[in-house]
């Protein structure tokens, strides 16, 4: 997925550039409304990330400029102003959703995702598979190779997460705020816990383990070499 971040906020556009990045995704960031409209009408983005206040052109003129010339480019826009006529005039001027700031990289992440893949019309995958792993997501039910593997809720949590972001590196961060709904760290080592816990059920006893530590970075789900 390729990306355009229209944010002033440095640390903001550098957090949400640094973090897509993790994901596996591009992104460009642009600091002034009338850059970003016109980066987004000359360049092929999947998404748009537009904050509402900008220098130059704020966000909302930005998304109805880029719309009046046709352009169906999903617009996700972020915003401090959480009221509910605010968030009404963001989409009314043609955004395609509204997430108040301060927000969770894992909302805005997933909210990107479903927007990209309604514009594309593909469907909703309720079942995911990484090599002989399988989980289905409506009967809640994980398997390998065929064998029925009994996963505990958070269990099941993070292991639809790592297959959603199958080959990629996911963060400790990442897994903090999408299945923890945590923005912070709590120092303690309850990831760790878990995925030990998760390791054993989904590698032990198979030839191939599937799920990969990386160093000094976090977790990857991996097909075999």
């Amino acid at each position: 997925m390729k990306v355009l971040i229209i944010e002033d906020d440095r640390v903001a556009s550098s957090y949400l550039a640094k973090a897509l990045g993790e994901s596996g995704h591009v992104s460009d960031v642009v600091e002034d409304g009338g850059l970003g409209l016109q980066r987004a009408l000359h360049e092929t983005y999947d998404a748009l990330i537009v904050d509402r206040m900008l220098p130059g052109l704020d966000g909302l003129a930005l998304i109805g400029r880029l719309r009046d010339a046709g352009r169906t480019t999903p617009v996700l826009i972020v915003s401090a102003l959480g009221e509910v006529d605010e968030r009404v005039r963001g989409l009314r001027a043609g955004g395609d959703d509204y997430l108040v700031k301060p927000y969770a990289f894992a909302e805005l992440l997933a909210r990107l995702e479903v927007l990209v893949d309604r514009r594309s019309g593909a469907p909703a995958e309720t079942a995911l598979r990484v090599a002989d792993l399988e989980l289905d997501m409506l009967s809640r039910r994980v398997q390998r190779a065929g064998r029925k593997i009994e996963l505990k809720p958070r269990e099941f949590l993070i292991l639809e997460y790592l297959m959603r972001h199958r080959g990629q590196v996911v963060t400790r961060t990442m897994l903090l705020e999408s299945v923890w709904d945590y923005h912070f760290d709590p120092q303690t080592n309850v990831i760790d816990v878990h995925m030990s816990r998760l390791r054993q059920k989904i590698d032990k006893g198979f030839e191939t383990p599937l799920l990969h530590t990386v160093r000094g970075a976090g977790y990857a789900l991996r097909e075999p070499d």
